[in-house]
């Protein structure tokens, strides 16, 4: 039996925290019901179904990029690196990985990038899925920190609330200093 993983990531567009990435390589003798693009599941749904595929999945791992590595590398290089860290952090090593996107991380198994995977391919789904609460679950942390910002709220996205708190606050170490809502602003904090 070939060892398929999924690998996806999550975090791109944010302003601020890391670009977060999952791998899971499913179990085909137990099925998971429901598995779709994270981005088109509720926080609940999402956070059942992780779950559930932390349950019954043969292996799952994240990787992450810090928001130093996005500054100094670019966001899809560091998104690249976080997939890489995924993958290479699974307790066991697929034959194969599917990638959601266009693009494939540097690892030691042959890959494949597929446009829509999250969607279409019930393995990059369940890292897409798994990817999403981690990082989510991160940002809520982060709002303990720093809770002026609402990042429990909006996960770092560059919404209205967002936006006015880092002109009255300025930035802070978790956000992007290389995205220009960002790097317009002196840093206060």
């Amino acid at each position: 039996m070939r060892l398929i993983a999924g690998v996806d990531e999550v975090g791109r567009g944010p302003l601020a925290g890391p670009v977060m990435a999952g791998a899971v390589i499913l179990d085909p003798m137990r099925p998971i019901e429901g598995l779709t693009d994270s981005k088109l599941l509720t926080a609940k749904q999402r956070e059942v179904l992780c779950d559930i595929i932390q349950e019954n999945c043969i292996a799952w791992a994240v990787g992450l990029a810090e928001v130093y590595e996005i500054d100094c590398i670019n966001i899809l290089q560091a998104s690249l690196l976080a997939m890489q860290r995924a993958v290479n952090a699974l307790s066991i090593k697929p034959d194969h990985i599917q990638v959601d996107g266009r693009f494939c991380p540097k690892v030691k198994c042959s890959s494949e990038a597929i446009i829509d995977g999250d969607n279409l391919i019930p393995v990059i789904s369940a890292a897409s899925i798994v990817a999403k609460v981690i990082r989510d679950r991160a940002m809520v942390a982060y709002d303990k920190i720093y809770p002026q910002y609402g990042f429990a709220k909006h996960k770092g996205y560059g919404t209205k609330q967002h936006l006015l708190a880092l002109e009255q606050f300025g930035a802070t170490p978790i956000h992007r200093q290389s995205f220009a809502p960002v790097s317009r602003l002196k840093k206060k904090l």
